[in-house]
């Protein structure tokens, strides 16, 4: 069990995240810029249009992930979006040309989005520590490099965690790797590696668990799964980043269409998963709170009102007082209280009751158990 936390967010550059402060949403460029430097920049244009906080690519070769052979365990699996490819011919079709990083980064500063990238080995964290890489994402599939997750430690920045596939050990090690290397603010993301994920098997629930096992810790969620349902839920289980595929049509193809999100969909997650943080009512504090949009119909509640023209000095009676709308009498509770008590002026019917109408001599020592099943 770790011990919790004392920080409650994480910072990339200047942007809070965490329990408190709303959800920050990224954009995952992966593979969608179909090999297009203009598609690529045209999608993050409409990444901003859609108010992501951040966009993510991703910095590797396929040197640096696998060999180029084509046989046994180097197909890729023949059920699943890349059927037929090997891993190395894969990641040659999806990777992310290094040329364009330096005109990305800048292009994103001047739509004022966050940029940040998952580095695959140690010379991509020495190339994006170049561009000042603002912070850094450990990919499911490198949550068990542990050698690879120190190195991206040693630089200090944010360090963000996809645990796709991994136990609760696996992710205990790359955390506590991660932090023996210099990591002071790390967020570990709920993710299934599956490519695309059914709704079904979005096992939210683990969140919960997370926050047990890694409390105090940043969450949020890496969603693989179609539309905003599954962000919207995770927000009320404690996510509060929350990174989506995106492309500009899924029609267009590529090695991961069928995972992404279109721009309006995208802007759906941004406007749905802020929406349902505001339904939480965090920035109320941690407290009991009635909202003001409740005022209006507060009139609706019960309260004691003469139901029968009342004499002065006459006992109140269940026959002569009840409880009903609106609520400018006395509260419900008190009614087996006033009961045989007498009243101090005389009470019309329709009369909201209050203590001023009845006899003070009589407060306090009404009769009411004896009306309690008349």
């Amino acid at each position: 069990m770790f011990k919790e936390k004392n920080n409650k967010f994480v910072s990339i550059k200047g942007h809070k995240i965490g329990p408190n402060f709303p959800p920050y949403i990224v954009a995952e460029l992966s593979a969608n810029h179909l090999g297009n430097y203009d598609r690529a920049i045209k999608i993050m244009e409409e990444s901003a249009k859609a108010g992501v906080h951040a966009f993510k690519i991703q910095t590797f070769t396929a040197d640096t992930l696998s060999m180029d052979i084509r046989e046994n365990e180097f197909l890729l699996h023949a059920d699943g979006p890349w059927a037929g490819r090997t891993q190395y011919e894969l990641y040659q079709k999806a990777y992310t040309p290094w040329e364009w990083h330096k005109d990305l980064f800048d292009k994103a500063a001047t739509l004022g989005l966050t940029i940040f990238s998952s580095p695959f080995d140690d010379t991509a964290v020495d190339f994006l520590e170049e561009l000042d890489c603002p912070a850094y994402k450990i990919a499911s599939y490198e949550l068990i490099h542990l050698p690879l997750i120190a190195k991206v430690a040693s630089t200090g920045k944010p360090l963000i965690f996809s645990t796709g596939h991994a136990s609760l050990q696996e992710i205990t090690d790359a955390v506590e790797t991660a932090e023996k290397n210099g990591a002071k603010d790390i967020i570990i993301l709920h993710t299934i590696g599956g490519y695309p994920t059914p709704i079904k098997d979005a096992s939210l629930g683990n969140l919960k668990i997370m926050q047990d096992k890694f409390p105090g810790y940043v969450l949020g969620v890496s969603d693989h799964t179609p539309g905003a349902i599954v962000p919207i839920v995770s927000i009320g289980l404690g996510a509060r980043l929350i990174e989506k595929h995106i492309t500009i049509s899924r029609s267009d193809g590529g090695e991961d269409a069928a995972f992404s999100l279109e721009p309006h969909e995208m802007a759906e997650v941004v406007s749905s998963t802020h929406l349902a943080w505001e339904s939480l009512g965090i920035q109320n504090g941690q407290k009991w709170a009635r909202p003001d949009s409740e005022l209006p119909n507060r009139i609706s509640r019960r309260s004691v009102y003469v139901s029968k023209d009342i004499q002065k000095g006459e006992i109140l009676t269940p026959h002569n007082i009840k409880v009903i709308r609106p609520h400018f009498g006395l509260q419900p509770k008190f009614y087996f209280e006033v009961i045989g008590m007498r009243a101090s002026e005389d009470l019309k019917r329709g009369t909201p009751l209050s203590w001023e109408a009845l006899e003070q001599e009589t407060i306090g020592s009404g009769q009411g158990t004896k009306y309690a099943r008349a």
